[in-house]
């Protein structure tokens, strides 16, 4: 067997290894990036309408630096304090982000549309001090806190740093239109007021000087952020990605693309939201670092929300998942007035339907390309090369300095085309799960990384996923976990047992379907449904349930879900309806 027959389909230019990191931090990456891009636009948040705001490249800067300060000089935060962000796609989003990085601060990506629940179990295992939510939500908080160590709330509104009358009138809709505005009842101070305190402490010393202290002894290995997620299965907990593993995955992104990516040329539209990792390296950090124009959607569903952005900007760059494209092609305007800027579009977060990216290419004429990667590998471990030799239905070849092999039951290699689980290792790999030794220990098993994914590698060194080893549910390229869903389904009083899986389905790769043993026989699917509503996000909850008598279970007990999908394939095989099985992309 060979160990990296990939490396020959390289495109030229794009080296093996990447060399020694350029940064130490990522706030050194953030000013270098901006040095000689003050006056460019860096970000764009375009709504469905059109409305828009935007902030250069030297705005951004000194608005996270003011942020930085106001962490650490009003709040109090010391390095290494976790802040969580629970921010949608807005111009606020790199503001905080960034200033929570320069502050030497932990930042903890976490997801606008969590239920109280789920952002109480997220605030308090990372230990967050403080949070900065957007103002819609943040009537939530009420409930969350007494949970949490959380003492500080930071508010941001949707429309923040736009033009004041372009911001009044969006204010003015929120309030008396569509009442997206409930009353904050916890103590907060909003996000323009936290600027302002901490612009005003920098006009009072050396700013390089005491922005400087802030990172003193922050390095490559440094914890930048938590990247919640399952793994494969189980409770939601903390990737946690270094310094140096965001970096390193950065320049392994930028080596792949080469020269297709211009500095300071490029339009990117990011419609997949930014706390995912998928977005926050490639889009945010990526495309930042080269200069971009970053244009940002708050809401991209309905997919008609992106006309506008479509037709005011000249797109370059799409990074999305398949229900996007695929949802796109659907759209009459978009396939009669396509953008005709596009060079390319990246395909992550589950697997690309191979007629989709055939119709993608017909109609954009730009292609599409698939990757993949977990939150564990911050996130991109292959990629199909641009410029280079693209497999339909594969997930390409590693990413310069990275490591991928398939292996058996006792992680001995597989042979070439062999199923086996995939393993990975490079710089970009986690450095473990937050404050989970155990779990840590059993993902990071001798060096590699165990992604729970079963493929195989072809003779050019390409792979292609062949199934999951685990039990993870893949929603519209999100993770739900079959564990979670049946906790909260048994809590009903007139549930007995629960079993949970993902089921095929065209528009979004699979969905969540329950099966049910009923204690209480007048039980209905809408009342599980309705209470699944209470503590889990939208795209957890189940869109069918179905009743059974009892639920097929091994000898010792557990309920084999794996019997349940067999249930489901074969009634696909007899009706010849069977959808493509998805794979755990970036």
């Amino acid at each position: 067997m060979r160990e990296r027959p990939f490396i020959k389909h390289y495109p030229p230019g794009v080296p093996a290894e990447i060399a020694q990191l350029q940064h130490r931090t990522i706030p050194d990456l953030l000013r270098a990036a901006t040095e000689g891009n003050e006056n460019n636009i860096a970000f764009t948040q375009c709504n469905w309408n059109g409305m828009n705001g935007s902030l250069r490249f030297g705005q951004v800067d000194h608005l996270s630096d003011a942020f930085a300060v106001y962490l650490r000089e009003v709040v109090g935060l010391e390095p290494g304090d976790r802040v969580a962000v629970q921010l949608p796609n807005c111009l606020s989003y790199p503001v905080v982000v960034f200033g929570v990085l320069k502050a030497g601060c932990v930042l903890v990506n976490t997801n606008p549309l969590y239920t109280p629940t789920e952002m109480a179990h997220q605030f308090s295992d990372s230990g967050a001090r403080a949070v900065v939510i957007i103002d819609m939500f943040a009537d939530r908080l009420t409930e969350v806190l007494p949970k949490t160590d959380i003492q500080t709330v930071i508010t941001a509104r949707v429309g923040e740093f736009f033009p004041p009358i372009v911001a009044g009138i969006i204010r003015i809709v929120q309030r008396y239109w569509d009442r997206s505005l409930p009353p904050i009842t916890v103590p907060h101070t909003r996000l323009g007021t936290a600027l302002e305190e901490g612009r005003h402490r920098l006009e009072t010393k050396e700013k390089d000087q005491r922005l400087a202290q802030y990172i003193e002894g922050v390095d490559h290995d440094s914890v930048a952020a938590l990247q919640y997620t399952g793994g494969t299965t189980g409770v939601s907990k903390g990737a946690t990605l270094s310094h140096g593993n965001l970096l390193s995955n950065t320049e392994q992104m930028l080596a792949m693309a080469g020269k297709h990516i211009r500095p300071g040329k490029e339009v990117i539209l990011t419609a997949l939201p930014l706390y995912h990792i998928f977005a926050f390296t490639v889009s945010l950090l990526g495309f930042y670092y080269t200069g971009s124009r970053n244009i940002l959607i708050p809401a991209p569903r309905p997919p008609s929300n992106l006309k506008r952005a479509f037709e005011n900007y000249r797109v370059t760059w799409l990074p999305g998942v398949n229900t996007l494209f695929n949802a796109l092609l659907n759209e009459r305007w978009f396939v009669e007035h396509p953008p005709r800027h596009l060079f390319a579009s990246v395909a992550g977060g589950m697997a690309l339907h191979e007629s989709v990216a055939k119709r993608w290419e017909e109609v954009t004429g730009s292609p599409v390309v698939e990757g993949y990667g977990l939150s564990e590998s911050s996130p991109v471990l292959s990629f199909n090369p641009l410029g280079g030799m693209v497999k339909p239905g594969s997930i390409g070849i590693p990413v310069p300095s990275t490591e991928m092999r398939c292996v058996d039951e006792d992680d001995n290699p597989v042979d070439i085309d062999e199923p086996g689980e995939i393993v990975a290792r490079g710089p970009q790999i986690m450095l473990g799960y937050w404050q989970r030794p155990e779990e840590t220990e059993q993902t990071l098993t001798g060096g590699w990384l165990h992604t729970g994914d079963i493929g195989k590698m072809d003779e050019d060194g390409y792979f292609h996923i062949v199934d999951r080893k685990k039990d993870m549910i893949l929603v519209s390229g999100f993770n739900v976990y079959p564990n979670e869903v049946e906790e909260v389904i048994a809590e009903h009083p007139g549930v007995k047992e629960a079993a949970v899986i993902g089921v095929p389905d065209p528009a979004s790769g699979e969905i969540v379907q329950a099966y049910v043993v009923r204690s209480n026989p007048d039980l209905t699917k809408e009342e599980v449904i309705s209470h699944c509503r209470k503590s889990l996000a939208r795209y957890k909850i189940p869109k069918h349930v179905k009743w059974r008598d009892e639920l097929p279970k091994s000898l010792i007990g557990k309920i084999l879900r794996k019997d349940l999908r067999s249930e489901i394939l074969g009634e696909e095989a007899s009706s010849g309806s069977a959808a493509p099985k998805s794979s755990a992309a970036p």
